[in-house]
């Protein structure tokens, strides 16, 4: 057992002064560059993605603007403003069936009663409609507070993924390759290989 140790130990010794050993290939001293190094500076900006979301989140649609996505700030206005419409509507409507449950509870006329005293709607049907009315404002609020979220997020990708190298260069080719070990019959498998 004490030999094993002792042969374990002389070889973790052996490997560390081989893997000490290794040069670093990509430092690189007497580098001397000849002329003038042109740097394409729309290629690559890391604080695009920050900006589209800043500008996403003071005007919803800022940001889809400053991707150069032009097309999509329409539909950002389009599901705000729908969003907006519906819970400005509905409030509305609330508060115009909360005011005549109120006026009828306190024994007034509200605008459901007709001049003889019958009524339009009942007084379940107010409670029902300013439940059914809250919830859907609830709903448009929380719409709204959903595409307002989503278009700033889309804005931050979209710049992210802007940035990424798209050139026909970048090709995924499937290759067939057989297994040159064994002397049987050549077994066939698919390799993917994908180079940059």
């Amino acid at each position: 057992m004490l030999s094993l140790k002792k042969i374990f130990f002389f070889l973790s010794v052996l490997i560390s002064f081989s893997i000490s050993a290794q040069k670093d290939s990509t430092q690189v001293d007497d580098l001397k560059i000849k002329g003038k190094i042109n740097i394409n500076s729309n290629y690559f900006n890391p604080l695009s993605p920050s900006k589209a979301a800043f500008y996403s989140a003071i005007f919803p649609g800022g940001g889809q603007i400053y991707n150069k996505k032009y097309w999509k700030a329409p539909i950002v206005w389009g599901a705000m403003a729908t969003s907006i419409y519906l819970y400005l509507d509905n409030n509305k409507e609330y508060n115009r069936y909360r005011t005549a449950f109120k006026m009828r509870e306190a024994g007034l006329k509200d605008e459901f009663t007709n001049g003889d005293g019958s009524l339009l709607i009942s007084r379940n049907g107010l409670i029902n409609a300013q439940k059914t009315l809250k919830s859907n404002r609830d709903l448009a609020l929380l719409t709204t507070v959903v595409f307002y979220v989503l278009q700033i997020v889309e804005a931050s990708v979209n710049a992210h993924l802007l940035q990424f190298n798209t050139n026909d260069n970048l090709t995924f080719t499937p290759v067939m390759m057989y297994n040159p070990t064994t002397y049987e019959v050549p077994k066939f498998g698919l390799t993917f290989k994908y180079s940059f």
